[in-house]
């Protein structure tokens, strides 16, 4: 039960990566919060969710919209009595050729991504430092390390982005006894990967990878488990490479 009695705020909880961290942190005893922008997807998340315990409810709203953000955490902080834990897995991809990306969509896909980070991550930070306790993981990418194979600059630029910003903040908050850190996934089997995949991207990526497998939810909920709970107590501002050996 290595997150008993935490409280843990998780963007994106309804599908894919963020949906296994769900799973895992209630496995390990915390009270979770899944956001997504979609009702019935919060709420068919939530119902599966419960296999795994019962300290689970859902938020709807989108998380790039200031008083969006707010309102959600200040309901959380009603409901259980403080944030402990967040989790920034939430985000968008987009595949385009550089010169064919519109305004539109680098806004849509920055917003989604970069946005939405900074304003959970900017008002998450009152109720940690209150408590003077708090774990912010974020989610970036191997994108975001270096380029994307699949989307479009939009994507690996706002992926870039959340890796400095995590930097920045965990040096701003380290006095609080508040932790932030992010983790950079290599291609995973979601929903969101698996539109881009066919026979033959799925082998080109599998040889790509020295592990020669594309990684399962499971396995990056795993990493994120770990940097929520006291065995990472003095890993802050870092950025953790789950890639199967992409470099």
């Amino acid at each position: 039960m290595k997150l008993k009695n935490k409280v843990a705020l998780i963007t994106g909880g309804s599908r894919g990566i963020g949906k296994a961290i769900a799973e895992r942190f209630i496995q390990e005893g915390a009270k979770v919060i899944i956001c997504n922008r979609t009702k019935e997807k919060v709420q068919a998340a939530v119902q599966k969710l419960k296999n795994f315990g019962k300290e689970i409810y859902g938020e709807v709203g989108d998380l790039s919209v200031e008083q969006n953000v707010e309102r959600i955490f200040e309901k959380a902080n009603e409901k259980f009595g403080g944030i402990n834990i967040l989790v920034n897995a939430a985000g968008v991809c987009k595949a385009a050729k550089f010169e064919e990306i519109s305004l539109a969509d680098w806004h849509y896909v920055v917003d989604n991504n970069l946005t939405m980070t900074f304003l959970t991550c900017k008002h998450v930070l009152k109720y940690m430092k209150e408590k003077k306790y708090g774990k912010i993981i974020n989610v970036s990418s191997i994108a975001g390390r270096f380029r994307s194979k699949l989307a479009g600059a939009h994507y690996s630029s706002s992926k870039a982005a959340i890796i400095t910003l995590t930097r920045q903040l965990a040096a701003e908050v380290g006095k609080y006894n508040i932790n932030v850190n992010v983790v950079c996934p290599g291609q995973t089997r979601t929903a969101m990967l698996e539109q881009f995949l066919n026979d033959d991207v799925e082998k080109s990526l599998k040889e790509s990878i020295p592990l020669g497998y594309v990684a399962l939810p499971e396995q990056q909920a795993e990493v994120i488990l770990f940097l929520a709970s006291e065995q990472a107590n003095y890993v802050t501002g870092a950025a953790i490479d789950v890639n199967g050996g992409q470099f």
